[in-house]
């Protein structure tokens, strides 16, 4: 029984995880899109770049806590 809720815990949180990732995804690539036009334009794009460093670091964390929750169900 305390295997099977620790199991579902973990589970319960890889399927939050995966959303985040998937979310994360479409907002790093509208952000490089974002960028690209900016750039285009010849804007300032410093705190820009910065926001999407900070956006991709979070992406990284994201992928990292998925991939640990994914080792913990391994047998």
């Amino acid at each position: 029984m305390q295997v099977t809720m620790h199991r579902d815990a973990i589970m319960d949180e890889l399927r939050r995880i995966e959303l985040d990732v998937v979310e994360g995804e479409k907002q790093l690539a509208e952000y490089e899109g974002l960028l690209v036009e900016l750039r285009r334009t010849s804007e300032d794009t410093r705190r820009f770049e910065t926001t999407l460093e900070v956006l991709q670091e979070h992406q990284s964390y994201r992928e990292r806590r998925r991939q640990q929750l994914l080792s913990m169900l391994q047998p």
